[in-house]
């Protein structure tokens, strides 16, 4: 079974310790209850159980420490895979939880990155102690144009400095035992990440800015004293370090994504099934049908796609960047398809979703934030648009990347190098994974890309045009769609490919079915721009497909697949 259900997991893992792991935290959770974990989130309780939880076994020690820094205790490891795992279970059971994880995650970038050795076994003994961490980068007045940031460190002989400035939006601002804050030099412009503490008496912790259960703080350096010790980077170290850390950070949001949208489901065909209306079951009227299958769809779509990616970051290296375009997917598709699925679900679930009892009531809120994290959605389309040349046009050659989920520590992310270069980045063809499936979805699909293609061709042809619409954010933003439906169905592909007994050839086929709804939509999108010329009009209608209908396939995914899943989990009170 592809999605989570914490009342029958019985997924392997390649040792011991992280089986233990993501087993205790789900028996946290269900201990804990629904009942009193709404309660906690609706007074805004802070998290201080789950902390206390974490820190008795060592969690965020054990799944957050390089293996060098982690005393010779073998389980010790940044491994991806099992934090795929860790990320989904946390955001399963409620975002909060897994917000400060994640915000320990982007605090501890900038420090296993540098080269400072005394902050990095600093910083393993505080995770040892249960520590939580802090990433300062966003500011109230510049948001996340870190160009701008007036966060100043001033040099007063010696080796010692004082630093000045607030920074915003900071989770784990009010408990952080180190804060990674990113500044500039006051007499260079030069950029610099240093470490604070928030126990110090130079650090204020202005106030909480959001309403809810996690701490998200305005925090304030008055003259705080800094030594060379304290210093991570500098200059474009700092520069690098700042973006390859978002760069980790951003991949998890996907998996946040996941996590509440498979609880979310759970809830919401449980609610449908056992409801009568006008005489019928609601999950026999055709219309709950087709939501529920088309959310069961995305949602598959979304968790395939991430693993997949997975195996991209776990191989990556100067050689092989193309995680850079798939991590940004991970935090970008992902997320927005989540809240496609949860609108599905509510759909189905009605005025139920506002209920103050059910989980739902806390997903439809919290999968609002995620497309809003480590950089909108319009900031990382604007990024991945970089890739669509060569990606289309300029394949490159590489081995076959496997399934990566032995236990291993993953060093390349802590040494991604310069960021520069994206737009020369190459990727394997695509065509690769399209020519081994013959489905008529699949090859539906196929034909949407070559008229994509042709769009592409034909808009480069066109000079004064391009020229005008490469500075239309609004047109690139729709382009953008386009290009990532046709890489997030590569590495579906590649995914189903290795795991042909999740994903049989029906599955695919519904997928493939939303896959080409979605690409005619954007595709309509597109000719309706008010730049688009009359030829890129023309193609854009070429691109709009109906899919495939099969009514026989479409029960058979409905009863194996989405039906099925009627009472298979329901938390624990």
């Amino acid at each position: 079974m592809i999605l989570l259900n914490p009342k029958k997991h019985n997924r392997h893992y390649p040792d011991k310790k992280s089986r233990e792991i993501m087993l205790k935290t789900i028996e946290f959770f269900e201990n804990k209850g629904k009942v009193k974990l709404k309660a906690d989130d609706h007074e805004r309780v802070w998290y201080q159980d789950f902390l206390n939880f974490v820190k008795k076994e060592k969690i965020f020690a054990t799944l957050l420490t390089p293996s060098t820094y982690g005393a010779e205790d073998p389980d010790y490891r940044w491994d991806t895979w099992r934090n795929c795992e860790f990320n989904e279970i946390l955001a399963f059971y409620a975002l909060h939880y897994w917000y400060t994880w994640q915000v320990s995650i982007l605090g501890l970038g900038p420090i296993w990155m540098s080269n400072n050795e005394g902050i990095k076994k600093k910083t393993a003994q505080l995770l040892r102690e249960g520590g939580i961490f802090a990433f300062g980068l966003s500011e109230k007045e510049h948001g996340a144009d870190i160009y701008s940031t007036e966060m100043a460190l001033t040099p007063q002989g010696g080796g010692t400095y004082r630093a000045n400035g607030r920074k915003y939006y900071i989770g784990n601002a009010n408990k952080a035992a180190l804060v990674s804050t990113l500044g500039k030099m006051s007499d260079s412009g030069d950029f610099v990440f240093f470490v604070v503490g928030t126990t110090h008496g130079k650090y204020e912790c202005v106030k909480n800015i959001v309403n809810v259960q996690s701490y998200v703080a305005e925090y304030a350096l008055h003259d705080y004293p800094i030594y060379e010790s304290d210093i991570l980077s500098k200059g474009q170290d700092a520069w690098d370090a700042a973006l390859n850390t978002v760069n980790v950070g951003k991949y998890n949001l996907g998996w946040a994504s996941i996590g509440i949208c498979t609880h979310a489901f759970y809830e919401a065909i449980d609610h449908a099934a056992n409801r009568v209306l006008y005489g019928k079951q609601v999950t026999d009227f055709p219309h709950i049908k087709q939501l529920l299958t088309d959310a069961y769809c995305r949602l598959v779509s979304m968790k395939t796609f991430a693993l997949r990616a997975s195996d991209y970051m776990r191989t990556a290296s100067p050689q092989d960047r193309r995680y850079l375009l798939y991590n940004p997917m991970v935090k970008m598709k992902v997320t927005t398809q989540g809240e496609k699925v949860i609108d599905l679900l509510w759909d189905v679930i009605a005025a139920k979703g506002f209920e103050r009892d059910t989980y739902f009531e806390m997903a439809a809120r919290d999968i609002r934030a995620l497309p809003k994290l480590e950089g909108t959605v319009h900031v990382n389309m604007a990024l991945i648009i970089k890739f669509m040349r060569n990606y289309f046009f300029v394949p490159g050659e590489f081995p076959e990347i496997p399934r990566v989920a032995e236990p291993k520590n993953d060093d390349f992310l802590f040494n991604q190098g310069p960021t520069k270069g994206l737009g020369k980045i190459q990727f394997h063809d695509y065509n690769i994974a399209y020519r081994s499936i013959d489905l008529p979805n699949v090859n539906l699909f196929k034909k949407q890309i070559e008229v994509f293609r042709e769009f592409l061709i034909a808009s480069a042809s066109d000079a004064a045009a391009a020229g005008e619409q490469a500075k239309d954010i609004d047109f690139l933003l729709t382009l953008g769609e386009l290009f990532t439906l046709v890489a997030y169905g590569q590495l579906i592909i590649e995914y189903r490919n290795r795991n042909r007994d999740e994903i049989s050839d029906d599955l695919l086929e519904q997928i493939f079915d939303v896959m080409v709804r979605d690409f005619s939509k954007f595709a309509l999108q597109l000719y309706g721009k008010p730049s688009s010329t009359p030829k890129q009009m023309e193609i854009c209608l070429k691109m709009i497909m109906k899919p495939t209908t099969d009514t026989v396939r479409f029960e058979r995914i409905w009863k194996e697949h989405v039906y099925a899943l009627k009472g298979a989990y329901r938390m624990s009170d």
